[in-house]
């Protein structure tokens, strides 16, 4: 495990026993306590992580697989890009996620007949491996929620206008031969 995924479980966690999913779909609601939010809003370096919900889906998928689909939401506090006065964000993004044993052959890669990886962009994603009887549902709203978070929050009707220490003309650079144009009058 690295240590990425270590810090991202440890914030908020939600552990599902693999064994005990069955082949029909159990509904689960997930939701983030002030300490997970804290320690989220730590981990993402935002001002506060308000709410941190979600609505899973939990299956078997195939023999030996999980599947885990459903909605994150949430609200968050960031601060604005221009005037780092207080923005609230709102999290929503769908989760659709497989899992399958480290060491399954649902997780190996398909190649072509040159040995080269065929990945298709529009496709679904390969499927996360895990170890063990246990997968980490809160590790994984974590990681959708956080995709869904705007890199650069603006408060509403704010502009940004780059600033300026000089004039136009004064930033103008001399024409090489501006030394020269008084050189014949004498």
């Amino acid at each position: 495990m690295t240590s990425k995924e270590t810090r991202d479980s440890r914030e908020f966690s939600y552990l599902v026993k693999v064994g005990h999913i069955s082949a029909n779909p159990v509904r689960v609601r997930v939701e983030a306590d002030e300490r997970e939010r804290a320690g989220l809003a730590d981990l993402w370096r935002v001002e506060a992580v308000n709410k941190l919900s979600a609505d899973l889906q939990v299956a078997r998928w195939k023999k030996d697989g999980v599947r885990i689909t459903g909605r994150v939401s949430g609200e968050l506090v960031q601060a604005c890009v221009v005037t780092l006065e207080p923005v609230v964000s709102h999290i929503d993004q769908e989760i659709d996620q497989i899992f399958v044993p480290e060491g399954s052959k649902l997780a190996r890669i398909v190649l072509d007949g040159a040995g080269e990886m065929v990945l298709d962009p529009d496709g679904p994603d390969l499927p996360e491996q895990f170890t063990g009887d246990t997968i980490d549902a809160g590790a994984l709203i974590a990681e959708f929620a956080a995709l869904d978070i705007d890199p650069y929050p603006k408060k509403e009707g704010v502009t940004f206008s780059g600033h300026i220490e000089s004039k136009a003309e004064e930033d103008k650079k001399p024409s090489p031969f501006a030394v020269l144009k008084d050189w014949k009058k004498d």
